[in-house]
C-alpha cells in the first residue's frame, strides 16, 4: 500500500507539472517511472496487471472507433502503409548501421519508430475540433491503420501454443447480435461500464489467452463488433476514464525500468531531430494523393510524433528476448520528449502555415482530391459558417423569408443529416486561410458566423476582409469579452449568444441586411 501511495503521488505530481507547462501528462507519468526507477522502485505483479489492462482497454476503444469505410481510401490505406514501409526501410538502415543492432532487433526498433501517437493526434485535433476536417479525419485513419498493424505484431509476437479450442474464435462475429443487445440493456450507469471492462479483459482478454491466442487480438475484436453499434461513442466515453487511469500504469512501469543516463538522453534527442524526416514523409506522400499543401501539413504536423504503441511492441519485444531492455528506456524517453515537441507545433500549426503556405503550395498537385476542391456557393446571398444549434435555427428563419442561403461546416456527418433535411451545406474549414480568396463572394451580402472558437472566427474575419469581401460580417460570441475582440478584427455586428438563440440572430442580421436595423 505504501508503494502504491508512492507512485501515485509522483505520478499525479510529475502528470499536473507536466499539463501546466503544455505537455501531455503521460510525459510526467514517464519521468515519475524514472524518477522512482533511480531511488530504487521496481515494478511488480500488481502494476503489471494495471499496465496490462490499459493496453486492452486502448485496443478496446481503437476496435470501437474503427470504421472500415474511412480506412479504405487510398490517402488513408495506402499512404499510411507507405510511409511506414519507407520509414521502417531508412531507419532500419540506419540502426543496422551505426547502432549495431542485430538483424532482428534493429527491425524491431524500427518497426516500434514507425508508429505515430493516438493519443496525442487525437487530443490536439480534439482541443482545435478539428477531428471532422479533412486533415484530421486522414490523421486518424493513418493512425487506426498503424494501430491494427502494432496489434498485429502484437499478436504475432505474444502467441502462446494453440489450444485445441483455439478455433472457436472463428465464431466470435456470431455472437454480435447477443453483444449488442447486452449493450441496449446495460444502461448509462456504471453497468455499462462493467460491460465494457468484461468485454476487454475477460472475454476479449483472458478467453483468447486461454485459447493460446493474443488478449491484444481479442480486445480489439471485441471493439470492432460493437463499433457499428449507436452507442459506441457512449461505451467509449464511459470507459474514458479508466483507460486513462490504467495506461498511468503502463508508462510507469516502462519508466521504472530503469531510469535513463546522459547518453540516453543524447541518443533520444538525435531520433528526436528525425521527426523532420516522418514529417516530411508524410507530407510528400500525402500530396501524391492530391491533398492540397495545407491539409497535408495539418496532418503530417499532427502524426509527427512518436507512439504509445510503439512501447507496447518494443516491450513486447523485450520480453522475448528480441531487444535488450535499455532500448525500451531509450524508446521511452524519446516518445516523452516527442510529445514535448509536438504540443506546442500542433497548438500554433495554422500560425505556422501562415508563414509557409505560399512556400508549400509549390509542391501541390495540378489536380485536387474530391473532398479538398475549392467550394461553389452558387447564387447564394447569405453564407452561414457553422451549422450547429443557432447557424440551424438563424438557416431557417432566413430560409423562410426566401433568402438564398448556403451554410457551411466542417463536420461530414452534420452535412450529411441537414442535406437529407433539405438544407444546402457545404463542406468547409473557416480556419482554412486559403478558403476565402479562393471562393467567388461577388453576390454574397452577408456572412453569418456561428462557429464557436473565438480564434476560428478571427480568421475568417480577416480572412474575407482580405480576400476584399465588402459585406456584412455578423458573428455569435458566448462571453461578452470577445464582442470587442471581433470588431476590432472587423465584425460588423455581434450577437450575445445568451440574448437569444438563433432565430433572433437570423433576424438582426436581415434587418441590418435590408437597412431596417435601428440604432
Amino acid at each position: 500500500m505504501v508503494t502504491a501511495t508512492i507512485w501515485l503521488s509522483f505520478a499525479f505530481a510529475l502528470g499536473f507539472f507536466a499539463r501546466l507547462i503544455g505537455l501531455p501528462p503521460l510525459v510526467g507519468y514517464l519521468a515519475a517511472g524514472f524518477l522512482l526507477s533511480a531511488n530504487g522502485y521496481e515494478s511488480n505483479k500488481i502494476l503489471n496487471e494495471v499496465a496490462h489492462a490499459g493496453v486492452l482497454l486502448l485496443l478496446f476503444s481503437v476496435g470501437l472507433k474503427l470504421r472500415l469505410k474511412s480506412l479504405v481510401r487510398a490517402e488513408v490505406l495506402a499512404g499510411s502503409l507507405i510511409h511506414m514501409a519507407v520509414f521502417v526501410a531508412v531507419f532500419f538502415a540506419l540502426l543496422f548501421q551505426f547502432a549495431t543492432l542485430s538483424t532482428q532487433a534493429a527491425l524491431f526498433m524500427a518497426l516500434a519508430l514507425s508508429f505515430s501517437s493516438t493519443v496525442v493526434a487525437a487530443k490536439v485535433l480534439e482541443s482545435k475540433h478539428e477531428l471532422r476536417a479533412f486533415h484530421g479525419r486522414v490523421a486518424i485513419g493513418i493512425l487506426i491503420v498503424q494501430d491494427i498493424v502494432a496489434v498485429i505484431v502484437l499478436s504475432a509476437g505474444g502467441s502462446n501454443h494453440l489450444s485445441p479450442w483455439s478455433f472457436l474464435v472463428l465464431g466470435i462475429f456470431l455472437i454480435r447480435t447477443l453483444v449488442h443487445k447486452l449493450l441496449d440493456l446495460s444502461g448509462h450507469g456504471e453497468l455499462v461500464v462493467l460491460y465494457g471492462l468484461m468485454l476487454s479483459l475477460v472475454i476479449g482478454g483472458s478467453s483468447f489467452e486461454h485459447l493460446g491466442l493474443s488478449s491484444e487480438l481479442g480486445a480489439l475484436l471485441l471493439g470492432i463488433i460493437l463499433s457499428d453499434h449507436k452507442r459506441a461513442s457512449d461505451l467509449s466515453n464511459a470507459l474514458w476514464g479508466l483507460k486513462e487511469l490504467f495506461l498511468v500504469g503502463f508508462f510507469l512501469e516502462i519508466g521504472l525500468l530503469s531510469h535513463p543516463t546522459l547518453q540516453t538522453l543524447e541518443h533520444a534527442l538525435w531520433f528526436n531531430a528525425l521527426l523532420a524526416f516522418k514529417a516530411l514523409l508524410f507530407f510528400f506522400i500525402l500530396l501524391l494523393f492530391r491533398l492540397r499543401a495545407r491539409s497535408s501539413f495539418l496532418a503530417a504536423l499532427s502524426l509527427a510524433t512518436y507512439s504509445e504503441f510503439g512501447l507496447i511492441v518494443a516491450s513486447l519485444g523485450v520480453r522475448n528476448g528480441w531487444l535488450e531492455q535499455e532500448w525500451l528506456v531509450l524508446l521511452a524517453v524519446t516518445v516523452a520528449l516527442s510529445f514535448a515537441i509536438a504540443a506546442p507545433l500542433n497548438r500554433h500549426a495554422h500560425i505556422l502555415h501562415r508563414f509557409i503556405g505560399n512556400f508549400l503550395q509549390w509542391f501541390e498537385s495540378s489536380k485536387r482530391h474530391p473532398d479538398d476542391e475549392p467550394i461553389k456557393l452558387g447564387n447564394s446571398r447569405i453564407v452561414i459558417v457553422g451549422m450547429g444549434r443557432v447557424g440551424v435555427s438563424a438557416y431557417d428563419y432566413l430560409s423562410a423569408r426566401q433568402q438564398r442561403v448556403v451554410g457551411l461546416d466542417s463536420d461530414p456527418a452534420k452535412i450529411e443529416n441537414h442535406l437529407k433535411q433539405g438544407r444546402r451545406v457545404l463542406y468547409a474549414d473557416a480556419e482554412d486561410s486559403e478558403l476565402w480568396s479562393n471562393l467567388n463572394l461577388d453576390g454574397v451580402h452577408a456572412v453569418l458566423l456561428t462557429i464557436p472558437e473565438l480564434s476560428a472566427k478571427k480568421i475568417a474575419i480577416r480572412g474575407l476582409r482580405m480576400a476584399g469581401y465588402k459585406g456584412a460580417i455578423n458573428a455569435t460570441v458566448l462571453f461578452l469579452e470577445e464582442i470587442d475582440a471581433l470588431k476590432n478584427v472587423g465584425a460588423d455586428f455581434v450577437h450575445y449568444y445568451y440574448d437569444g438563440v438563433g432565430s433572433s440572430f437570423g433576424e438582426r442580421s436581415l434587418e441590418i441586411l435590408t437597412g431596417t436595423a435601428s440604432s
